[in-house]
């Protein structure tokens, strides 16, 4: 019967509730397409909502629509310019929309995707997610136009001293980039180890598996995350 009279009011209850609120319940659960509309009527009735704009840009970033995440987050640069976290979101979006047109308008595009990440990172010294996103960058960009081990290897420093976890992670990325797996499965052993994650151990799983082939290892590996 609890049920029941929960199901009788719950379009009740979402009726009740701002357009914002209503954006926020949706947004939670990840249907992004029921949240979008209520996100953007509030928007219209209140223009200078940052949270309704970022929560758009995170939208349109899910739905893989760059050129609407990108103009979301330029609009919360020109207004909070300090902010490192739209700097990093800024540079994300850019860096999609980059691995979705052609290499010459990319390589265009790389100096912009940079200065987000770099100007993220300088302000917010302790952001995680641009410092891995500046491994990332700095590995899978030709050397030709920028791309740097020894930057990766910066930022990858940088995270080992906010979170071993996320250091020895990003450590055992580079090297599994450059199939040096002796030295991968150092770190991300070490990751496994202090982190006993899902994450932690699909990377090592992954590398005994598919990259090192030994079965074994990968066998005792699930058995221990198992238990």
């Amino acid at each position: 019967m609890k049920q029941f009279f929960l199901l009788l009011f719950f379009p009740m209850l979402l009726w009740s509730q701002s357009d914002f609120e209503q954006g926020e319940h949706f947004f939670n659960q990840k249907k992004y397409a029921q949240a979008l509309p209520f996100f953007s009527n509030h928007l219209k009735q209140n223009p200078t909502d940052s949270k309704a704009m970022e929560y758009l840009g995170d939208i349109a970033g899910y739905q893989k629509k760059w050129d609407e995440a990108i103009g979301y987050y330029e609009r919360l640069l020109l207004k909070f310019p300090k902010v490192a976290n739209y700097h990093y979101k800024f540079g994300g979006a850019l860096g999609m929309k980059a691995k979705s047109v052609s290499k010459f308008k990319a390589f265009g595009m790389i100096d912009d995707i940079k200065k987000a990440f770099e100007t993220a990172a300088n302000l917010d010294k302790k952001h995680l997610d641009t410092r891995w996103a500046l491994v990332i960058f700095y590995i899978e960009l030709p050397g030709i136009v920028g791309g740097s081990e020894s930057k990766a290897q910066k930022y990858a420093d940088e995270l080992l001293k906010l979170s071993k976890v996320d250091g020895y992670l990003a450590k055992g990325y580079i090297e599994v980039y450059f199939k040096r797996y002796a030295k991968a499965e150092s770190y991300l052993r070490r990751a496994y180890e202090i982190g006993h994650s899902k994450t932690t151990f699909e990377k090592l799983y992954d590398l005994y598996l598919n990259k090192l082939k030994e079965v074994e290892k990968a066998k005792k590996l699930k058995a221990d995350f198992d238990k």
